[in-house]
């Protein structure tokens, strides 16, 4: 199937959510057929460089949709790239070419108990996937953020527990999500696990879903949606070969 042309489409405003987490909202007349139903799929931004330059292309979620909008969450880094300086400075009346959307990823709604983990790249789909789960739904949230100020207040069932953990410097070489994790009391019953994180912190949350509590690949979906001290198109090479390795 060929892929939807991007559509040019209007930024009607922006605020930020939390110190580290931006809302542009877009819409305009390139919204008009973009399918309906698409909170939590993924649309890719295309940020131009130059003339002659192809633009740089980056992996969004939808966070929010109306008849005539979309809202987009951008989680802001340290080392700012395109995407977060874009986000920082555009303006009501700003264009940016988008493209899909893509497959929504949302968790297996077939199960006794369900576990959400992320960080701030990831709440964006969480808070979509908290919102859809019924309302007798039980388990946890385990969300990462840069700062305290970055906690959000967000619709989910009563008995979903949100554990929030601080992490204002993410690295390669520990997973604050992994050792929270670790530490909720497993329930009952067939969890159902969707994790989406930095790759380092990504890889050992696999293992231990995969290996350590056996949860079965219906039930179990783990992405990494960056990887630190690398760009989005490096990222993109490390996960494919990765992906191709943990199937073996």
């Amino acid at each position: 199937m060929a892929k939807p042309t991007p559509r040019l489409l209007d930024v009607i405003g922006s605020k930020y959510l939390t110190p580290n987490m931006c809302r542009v909202t877009l819409g305009g007349t390139g919204l008009t057929d973009f399918p309906v139903d698409q909170e939590s799929a993924y649309i890719k931004l295309m940020f131009p460089q130059g003339e002659d330059a192809r633009p740089l292309v980056r992996t969004y979620t939808v966070s929010a949709q109306r008849d005539d909008e979309i809202d987009v969450d951008f989680a802001l880094h340290e080392a700012e790239g395109p995407a977060s300086i874009w986000a920082r400075n555009t303006k009501a009346g700003d264009q940016i070419l988008v493209g899909g959307p893509g497959p929504k990823k949302l968790i297996n709604n077939d199960a006794d108990w369900f576990l959400l983990v992320g960080d701030m790249t990831a709440l964006p789909a969480i808070t979509v996937n908290l919102a859809q789960l019924p309302a007798d739904a039980r388990g946890y949230a385990v969300l990462e953020v840069t700062t305290e100020a970055d906690q959000q207040t967000l619709k989910k069932p009563d008995n979903v527990e949100i554990q929030w953990v601080v992490n204002p410097h993410p690295n390669a070489d520990s997973s604050p999500l992994l050792d929270c994790v670790k530490s909720l009391t497993w329930l009952e019953g067939q969890p159902a696990v969707w994790a989406a994180c930095e790759f380092h912190s990504m890889r050992v949350l696999r293992q231990y879903f995969k290996v350590e509590r056996d949860v079965p690949k219906t039930h179990l979906y783990v992405s990494s949606y960056w990887k630190v001290d690398s760009t989005e198109d490096q990222h993109k090479v490390v996960k494919s070969q990765d992906a191709q390795t943990a199937d073996q």
